[in-house]
């Protein structure tokens, strides 16, 4: 098991050190699992500046890490200033004077965060809209989050006060998210219901896990659509916005999503090079009209081709 230990770093500069219980990877890769809220590249940069030591001494990203090993890592500074404009693609579905609709490739962080202060989706909504820069706090627009390896669907609000009214439909449980997920094993049955509470996993702390004191309420349901042993495509409805919670929820069943490094297994699996989660549908209130609106977003390439390789149909957008 993992354990962690206090920084002896001054309060300013943050560390975090922990033992490996697993070894076998290279540095890099376990930092990124480990570290997931960093990018690859704020990671390799750390490693490279010496801020990452290995039974107290700097080492390379090519490292295999061993059963016992102890890990510090030095932390950047959380940046001091607002994001800035970059003009950055993004895939736009839909946009009124209220609200923009999002389709959020895999890599795409969403908002600066540790470690990474610059190409997240928030940079680029503010250089496609500048007037994002009146809203309060770092996160302009964004009114909820998508995992950076989790493609799909993402609602911006425009203004402050579409923010807030959107912000109150998802705290209402107004908001209806349909995700799809191709998960190990065969599930069963084929819909159901998993209600966990989930929150900081004691044992590592960058992750969440289910757990029995402290958790917040979490709730799940599922559809499962298809089976192409051992694996299944299932739709998952999150009725609760936890961090991470569908990919922690089906792990704590057994059925880890396919390609999570984090809560799944470690090997590649059908070539993909990230976890088999897409949000693919979202319905709204729009602020402007008070109508209810559905938009989808269709399956990317590699989650496609994952799909053709299991001889399974991919899903329609529309149905």
């Amino acid at each position: 098991m993992r354990t962690t230990r206090a920084s002896q770093k001054p309060m300013n500069t943050p560390s975090i050190a922990w033992i490996v219980d697993q070894g076998g990877e290279r540095l890099d890769k376990h930092l990124a699992q480990e570290l997931a809220d960093f990018s690859r590249a704020a990671l390799q940069k750390l490693i490279v500046e010496g801020q990452v030591l290995v039974n107290g001494a700097p080492s390379k990203a090519s490292y295999r890490i061993a059963q016992g090993d102890a890990i510090a890592v030095t932390l950047p500074r959380p940046a001091a200033t607002q994001p800035v404009a970059e003009p950055l693609a993004l895939d736009i579905l839909y946009e009124d004077a209220d609200v923009l609709v999002v389709n959020k490739p895999a890599g795409l962080v969403v908002h600066p965060g540790a470690g990474q202060s610059q190409g997240t989706l928030v940079n680029a909504l503010l250089s496609y809209l500048p007037e994002l820069a009146l809203q309060e706090g770092e996160r302009p627009g964004i009114v909820h989050r998508l995992d950076r390896d989790t493609s799909g669907l993402l609602l911006v609000a425009k203004h402050e006060e579409a923010r807030q009214q959107l912000q109150g439909q998802f705290k209402r449980r107004q908001v209806k998210k349909v995700y799809l997920a191709l998960v190990e094993g065969r599930l069963e049955p084929a819909q159901g219901v998993i209600e966990a509470p989930i929150g900081r996993d004691p044992a590592r702390r960058k992750r969440m896990a289910v757990v029995s004191v402290g958790g917040r309420p979490a709730r799940t349901a599922y559809q499962v659509r298809d089976h192409a042993d051992p694996f299944t495509l299932l739709e998952a409805y999150p009725e609760t916005g936890r961090t991470h919670q569908i990919r922690v929820h089906l792990a704590a069943i057994g059925h880890p999503v396919v390609g999570d490094r984090v809560y799944g297994g470690k090997k590649e699996r059908l070539g993909l090079r990230r976890q088999f989660l897409h949000a693919w549908r979202l319905t709204f209130t729009l602020p402007g009209t008070g109508e209810r609106a559905t938009f989808s977003a269709p399956l990317p390439g590699d989650l496609t081709q994952a799909l053709d390789t299991l001889g399974l149909a991919v899903p329609d957008s529309l149905t």
